[in-house]
């Protein structure tokens, strides 16, 4: 059973950078696309970036570009989301999640149970 550990959520200030693990267990990381997501309270689930699992190529929202930088580490079978320049309005519980495919992530059975991002002074 494909098992996802999200870790490395806190609180930082405005400008401040976090960067987010997701630990993927109970079959290799090379299999899988993986997606952040993130959802804060009152709003639809988000996602915020993709890498996928055959050519290592990303996509990112419109809201995190040239902020959030996803990478992948098959041999230590983990995902980081990098994020710089925080703002208050990336506040929210980040969720990893995987499939096959970057463009089926979204619709995928296995989610980790998130991180709490907070951005604030």
């Amino acid at each position: 059973q494909l098992q996802l550990v999200e870790s490395g959520g806190g609180l930082v200030q405005p400008g401040g950078s976090l960067r987010l693990s997701c630990a993927v267990s109970g079959s290799p990381l090379a299999y899988y696309a993986i997606g952040w997501f993130r959802q804060a309270p009152g709003k639809e689930r988000e996602e915020v970036s993709c890498i996928s699992a055959h050519d290592d190529s990303t996509t990112y929202g419109d809201s995190v570009k040239g902020r959030f930088t996803i990478s992948r580490d098959n041999a230590k079978n983990t995902v980081y989301l990098r994020m710089n320049s925080l703002k208050p309005e990336d506040t929210a519980v980040y969720y990893c999640a995987a499939d096959y495919f970057c463009t089926q992530v979204s619709k995928s059975h296995y989610w980790g149970q998130g991180t709490q991002v907070t951005v604030s002074s």
